[in-house]
Parts: C-alpha cells; structure tokens; sequence
C-alpha cells in the first residue's frame, strides 16, 4: 500500500512541476524586442489592428474602440518596422498592413538599398507613445492619424560591413505620422497603413 502513496506523490510533483514550467515559460518566453522575423501567425496581429463598430447604421469610433485600436497600431508599427529592416528584398509579414501604394514603395526602397549593396541592422526597442492625432471619416472609409514615439538602435553597412548611416551603440528616438485607413461597410476588420507624413 505504500508503494502506491509513492507513485500518487511522484505524479504529483510532476503534475507541480510541470505547471511551473508552463508559467514559467508563459512569463519569461513573452517577446520584449526585435528578435527577428515576426511570427508566422500573423492572423494574431490583424486581429487586434481592428475596431468594434456597433452596427452599420451607427458606426461610432468612441474610447473603447480608439484604446482598442492604438494596441492594435502599435503592434502593427513594430511588425512594418521590424519587417523593413529585414535585409530581404521585399516586404513579407507586413503586406496584409500596407495599400499597395505603401508597398510598393517600400519594396523599391528595399530594392535600392540592395542594389547599392547595404544592408540594415536594426533593433526594435519599443513604442514610448502612440497618440491619435485625428481620426475622420469620409463616406465609408475611416482615416486614423497617429503620431508614434519609439527608440531603436539602427544602422545602414555596406557589403565590407563598414558604417554607411546611424549607430550600432546608440539607441535613437523616432518620430513618425501614420495614417491608418479601414472601410467601414467591410466585413473585413483589418486597418492598412496608406500615408507616412513627413
């Protein structure tokens, strides 16, 4: 009989033990920074870029549904990011983010950089701050406009690994102006980035 209190206290502690790992895991395996390619779920990241609009009789962008959606943009400003730096020719992760326009110019400064032989190096360190400038909506398309603070640590090398632009031991603050556009009668949830103000 006490050989079978031994096995119930050995699974037991495997049972404790294997909760902690779990936690453990949950807790220390979460992403804080650039670590490379996004993941390859990206289904995540476009669900959370949406807003939660009532009915289509009163579309309404309200607290709740702008707190929603800057969670959503500062996770997608970091995936464009992240993903430009990519020393690839053409954008991959963030394309269901990007109208055509934006992609396309992307990817030809992509190109361009290639062809002079460059390539990035880019740490992505974090969003400061990620404030709604306007938002508005013309017939059925609504605009957000979103003034982004964020720190990186960047810089452009040749092909003989020699320091074109920025630096590798300095951690640079950027500011940048997106506008983020959804059609409001789509089933669709999903913003795009169709504007960079300069």
């Amino acid at each position: 009989m006490s050989y079978s209190f031994e096995y119930i206290d050995i699974i037991l502690l495997a049972m404790i033990a294997g909760f902690i790992f779990l936690r453990l895991r949950g807790i220390l395996g979460k992403r804080t920074g650039f670590e490379g390619k996004s993941p390859a779920k990206f289904e995540e990241v476009l669900k959370k870029v949406q807003v939660d609009l009532p009915n289509k009789n009163n579309q309404i962008f309200d607290d709740k549904a702008q707190k929603e959606f800057i969670s959503g943009a500062k996770i997608a400003y970091e995936t464009i990011i992240t993903d430009f730096s990519d020393n690839d020719n053409k954008i991959t992760n963030s394309k269901p983010l990007l109208n055509k326009e934006i992609y396309d110019q992307f990817n030809k400064a992509l190109k361009d950089r290639s062809d002079r032989g460059h390539y990035a190096e880019i740490t992505f360190i974090g969003v400061n701050s990620a404030k709604i400038k306007e938002h508005k909506k013309i017939d059925k398309i609504l605009n957000v406009t979103v003034d982004f603070i964020a720190e990186v640590i960047t810089c452009i090398k040749d092909k003989d690994k020699k320091i074109v632009s920025g630096d590798p031991e300095k951690i640079k603050k950027i500011y940048d102006t997106w506008v983020f556009s959804r059609d409001t009668t789509s089933t669709n949830p999903n913003w795009q980035l169709v504007n960079i103000l300069t």
